[in-house]
């Protein structure tokens, strides 16, 4: 079984990208897709992974944000404004569920699967014809150890190639998943911005902003975009507190403010709105342009 990162205390700093859960996590594997001579250093929460960063026990971050299936990343949007943290890269992971059990045991022996709850429901389909009663587990990762340390040749889990390879799993069935394009972003953090001449290719900016509470404020705010022939590819709304008064929103725009239109559009936002925070500008890893 691989040591986890933590029981490492000689491991260089600079080296270290972070994330949320455990190792063969799907968030282990996005690391391993980007930063393959990188070490990794598994947090139990995505405040510890941030915070790794910041107190500069980790060079990087990796978070993700949204899912094709499942939508955004509960907790991010709200945690990225108080990070200090700044996007420098995106990455797409494509999540390929596996059935992983103990090497003793087959379809016929399995009457159980564990897993994240997302992850059960992804699979739902295939898990009801397969007969196969479903047990909600804290994460992926973390039930393919369940399933290693239980020996149990009844209990399957369901996580990533590399858990099965992390816990000494075998895959009892790959692409579980019932849909074949579930995706997960992710957004690559570091405690500096990358400047824009740092910057080869086409760019995403990603930025928060509060709307004055004015009667059409939103439409103000936007306007500059539609006017400058700015891109926004990713427009939504959150609530920052439990008052439901004050609406955030988080955005993505194709650019940076070195070019023109971009500056003009986020000028006219700043006038429109009470706060904008940018997380940073960083290399667009998948094509936005229209089809």
């Amino acid at each position: 079984m691989q040591q986890k990162a933590t029981d490492k205390p000689s491991l260089d700093v600079s080296n270290l990208i972070a994330f949320q859960g455990e190792l063969g996590a799907y968030s282990h594997m996005a690391c391993r897709s980007c930063y393959p001579d990188m070490e990794v250093l598994p947090c139990p929460s995505f405040e510890d992974a941030l915070a790794a960063v910041r107190n500069k026990k980790a060079r990087l971050a990796m978070i993700p944000i949204e899912n094709s299936t499942a939508g955004r990343v509960a907790d991010i949007h709200t945690l990225l404004p108080g990070s200090d943290l700044y996007i420098i890269g995106e990455h797409f992971e494509s999540i390929r569920h596996c059935l992983l059990a103990n090497h003793d045991a087959s379809e016929e022996t399995l009457s159980t699967v564990t897993s994240h709850v997302q992850a059960l429901g992804q699979c739902r389909k295939t898990l009801r014809a397969m007969g196969l009663a479903r047990e909600p587990f804290a994460d992926t990762a973390g039930s393919a150890r369940h399933v290693a340390e239980s020996g149990d040749t009844t209990l399957a889990g369901i996580a990533s190639e590399l858990a099965a390879e992390v816990y000494g799993l075998k895959i009892i069935k790959r692409d579980l998943q019932d849909e074949g394009n579930n995706t997960t972003r992710f957004v690559v953090l570091a405690r500096a911005p990358l400047a824009h001449d740092q910057i080869d290719g086409p760019v995403m900016t990603s930025f928060t902003f509060e709307v004055r509470n004015i009667p059409a404020a939103l439409y103000k705010a936007l306007g500059g975009f539609a006017t400058n022939g700015v891109n926004m590819t990713k427009l939504e709304s959150y609530y920052e507190s439990d008052s439901f008064k004050v609406s955030e929103f988080y955005a993505d725009i194709m650019g940076h403010e070195g070019m023109a239109n971009v500056a003009r559009a986020m000028e006219e936002l700043r006038f429109h709105t009470k706060r904008v925070r940018v997380f940073g500008t960083y290399p667009m890893e998948r094509d936005r342009g229209a089809t």
